[in-house]
């Protein structure tokens, strides 16, 4: 099940949910809008799963900043937000994607237990320029059945992160001989 507005800003009050900061004013019928943080990290080489990926960073100037085609952009969320109540799922809005940008769509689903500034996947079909801390999508918690089960006890992979994290796909290979 899904929170209302309402029952999200209940539980952010009875600390079953974090957002950092948190301004009521971004609540809607079924989810809080999330804003886009500062920091970029461009990733405009080719790739490779076996590798860490190279990339460079930029701070995203109150002037904006123009993202292109053709290039994988890693950015951040201003909030941080988790819970041990509930999961997330991050999304864009509808109003990002008619500019013809794409956020986050390989891995929207955040843990019980995360609490995490995310680390987005950005892609333009045009040129687009973009700014920090504008409205970029909604977050939906979710109603959990069975037994809880935290991330951070779980020694997940990604359960450290702390910042915009590129693909560590990698450590998979490490042990790996061609």
């Amino acid at each position: 099940m899904i929170l209302t507005g309402s029952a999200i800003a209940a539980a952010q009050v009875a600390d079953e949910i974090t957002i950092e900061p948190y301004d009521p004013a971004r609540l809607s019928p079924n989810a809080y809008d999330w804003c886009l943080g500062d920091t970029l990290r461009i990733c405009d080489t080719d790739l490779d799963a076996a590798t860490p990926t190279p990339y460079t960073e930029t701070t995203i100037p109150d002037s904006g900043y123009v993202l292109r085609p053709g290039v994988l952009y890693l950015g951040l969320t201003h909030e941080r937000t988790g819970s041990e109540t509930y999961a997330q799922l991050l999304n864009g809005n509808r109003t990002i994607g008619a500019l013809g940008i794409w956020v986050h769509v390989s891995a929207p689903l955040g843990h019980q237990g995360h609490a995490i500034r995310w680390t987005l996947e950005i892609r333009v079909a045009r040129p687009v320029r973009v700014y920090p801390g504008m409205i970029f999508g909604k977050l939906v918690f979710l109603h959990c059945l069975g037994v809880p089960a935290s991330y951070q006890l779980h020694g997940l992979k990604y359960t450290a992160t702390a910042g915009i994290d590129v693909s560590r796909l990698y450590e998979e290979f490490a042990g790996d001989t061609a």
